[in-house]
């Protein structure tokens, strides 16, 4: 029966002693409290009751960071959140100089969202979206190093406005469509101007008038069911008259 007991304590002894890690994962091992190293992936041997382990996975990270009460630089007050994407790129570090890396990373965040965004004016937080991002990631990259983690990319997601400075906006929006279409409608009539200004010039020309008489006489006469009649100017049959006289006069 003893023999059965301490079998069975031998076999759970050593079944704690293997562990097994993922591709993604690695294993943080101290020993007696002092940190030996990261090891994985694969099969890992503890020595029982000596050393510890501490798993940390390597893969991308997506820390939501929830809305912020934020007051720009022109003292709009707006909520503002955003998406972290960020790696653990040093297990040691990321086990030992911080207690809880994720926590960590996303209150720093959340501090250096809100002092950025408050240093900008409210259009260039709209407008200037993808430079605050590259400076928002710069910094958390640049603070997030100490604990080896990689801060990869920040994303501004949304940008809440109170309700009256959306209806500014909306006011600011129409009277610029309004003014770009009296902008358009004005060029508009300055071409159309210029074009009937220079058609008159040459519609002034008899020889121009007269084509043009007699292509309003052509397109008049396609129509079928209506009698239109047209007088004929005199200069149309000017030619003819002058060559019959000079026929006369030589006879």
């Amino acid at each position: 029966m003893g023999y059965l007991i301490a079998l069975g304590a031998l076999a759970m002894l050593l079944f704690s002693a293997i562990k097994i890690l993922n591709e993604y994962e690695r294993g943080v091992i101290f020993r007696l409290g002092r940190l030996v190293g990261a090891r994985g992936p694969g099969l890992i041997i503890l020595i029982p009751g000596i050393e510890k382990m501490q798993k940390v996975s390597l893969r991308l990270v997506t820390l939501d960071v929830p809305p912020q009460d934020i007051i720009t630089k022109d003292n709009v007050s707006v909520k503002v959140n955003a998406v972290v994407y960020f790696r653990v790129m040093t297990p040691d570090k990321a086990i030992v100089e911080v207690e809880n890396f994720l926590y960590a990373t996303s209150q720093l965040a959340q501090t250096t969202m809100r002092s950025i965004c408050g240093e900008a004016d409210l259009d260039d937080l709209l407008a200037e979206r993808e430079k605050i991002n590259v400076k928002l990631q710069e910094i958390l990259d640049q603070q997030t190093d100490p604990w080896g983690i990689k801060v990869t990319n920040v994303e501004i997601k949304h940008i809440d406005l109170p309700d009256e400075m959306k209806r500014a906006m909306a006011k600011q929006a129409e009277a610029e469509r309004e003014r770009r279409a009296k902008i358009i409608h004005a060029e508009g009539e300055f071409q159309a101007s210029t074009k009937l200004a220079e058609a008159s010039e040459i519609m002034s020309h008899p020889t121009a008038l007269q084509l043009r008489y007699l292509q309003t006489l052509t397109e008049v006469a396609a129509e079928k069911n209506s009698t239109t009649i047209f007088p004929i100017p005199i200069d149309l049959f000017k030619p003819f008259m002058e060559l019959i006289e000079s026929k006369n006069k030589e006879g």
